[in-house]
């Protein structure tokens, strides 16, 4: 009787151990495999801006790469307003498993938490996927000034404290902090002019409204015939315009670009956010994709999700202290 009592609780535990392992296995396999049926239906891509913008245009350049990659249709969508702000604060509420994602910009998606009481969102919140272009910003003077070179803007600053205007698009904007950091950098006073666009600010510099403008490289690549281009923000010699020095290599230790990328809602599984990383990064990589690019004025970036993180990290410390300096020059 012993040794039947004793055979029966062997197979008893034994068969509770069976259960845990086996439930243990299919947890840890559901959990790898989230996204083996991923995409399951077609992909919204939605745009925080208006249609036939920057984002817009490289939204429409990825699309067919997107769907081949994918195999599900992309339906790109916008949703305007308060800078992007509208937009990811939609993007932060939706379901997280891959079929909605959206356009990014950087320094937007840092600055405005930063700047706003309410966006209705957290950069924290946004999950990256890539980064995929950037668009570095330069300074330039017409080519009929005086100021040929940055040490001519510079001594031309010193010489008028004040006096040097600079057009730039936004407040609190890359164009403002890129501003705050090379006054800073120079030891300078000059006075930011704001514009709404990029359109009605390269309009009023070319009118004669300001001294300078801090561009965007497209901008400056359309208008090169006009303009002597003092210094440009990429980390190296920007290749539409190779004759460009940048800021660091005149000893001013600044970059100054716009990102564009894409992200997801948050808590969207690893395994799809590689997905999608591998997707975009494809296209990023494709050298017909980067000498359109090139071509149009921008620079060709391709960096992954974990690669993005640390870099909003990085521009987040760097923005901070240039932010919390021009909200308290203005009280």
């Amino acid at each position: 009787m012993k040794k039947t009592v004793n055979w029966f609780l062997f197979l008893l535990i034994a068969g509770i151990v069976t259960v845990f392992v086996a439930c243990g296995s299919e947890t840890s396999e559901g959990e790898r495999n989230a996204g083996d049926d991923y995409p399951s239906k077609p992909i919204t891509y939605m745009i925080p801006f208006d249609a036939g913008g920057q984002s817009d245009l490289e939204a429409r350049r990825q699309q067919p790469f997107l769907k081949e990659e994918l195999g599900q249709s992309i339906n790109i969508t916008y949703k305007p307003g308060g800078g992007g702000s509208v937009g990811w604060a939609e993007l932060v509420q939706q379901e997280p498993d891959g079929h909605y994602m959206a356009g990014i910009n950087i320094p937007h998606i840092i600055l405005q938490p930063l700047s706003q009481e309410d966006t209705g969102y957290e950069t924290e919140q946004i999950e990256p996927v890539a980064v995929f272009q950037a668009t570095p910003i330069g300074l330039a003077v017409m080519k009929d000034s005086d100021i040929e070179t940055m040490e001519d803007f510079v001594a031309a600053a010193k010489e008028n404290p004040g006096q040097i205007t600079v057009a730039g698009t936004g407040t609190y904007s890359g164009h403002h902090l890129a501003f705050q950091q090379l006054q800073n950098l120079a030891d300078i006073d000059i006075q930011y002019v704001s514009f709404t666009g990029a359109a009605s600010q390269v309009q009023g510099f070319l009118g004669g409204n300001t001294t300078a403008i801090l561009a965007n490289s497209n901008d400056l690549v359309s208008y090169k015939d006009e303009l002597t281009i003092l210094a440009i923000g990429s980390e190296e010699r920007f290749e539409p315009l190779p004759d460009v020095p940048t800021f660091k290599e005149l000893g001013y230790d600044m970059t100054a670009s716009i990102d564009r990328g894409v992200a997801v809602p948050p808590g969207t599984p690893a395994d799809i956010v590689q997905k999608l990383e591998d997707a975009f990064l494809k296209i990023a990589n494709d050298s017909t994709v980067q000498q359109q690019m090139t071509e149009e004025g921008f620079e060709p970036k391709a960096l992954g999700a974990e690669e993005t993180k640390a870099y909003i990290e990085e521009k987040t410390a760097e923005y901070k202290p240039l932010l919390e300096e021009l909200q308290s020059s203005e009280n």
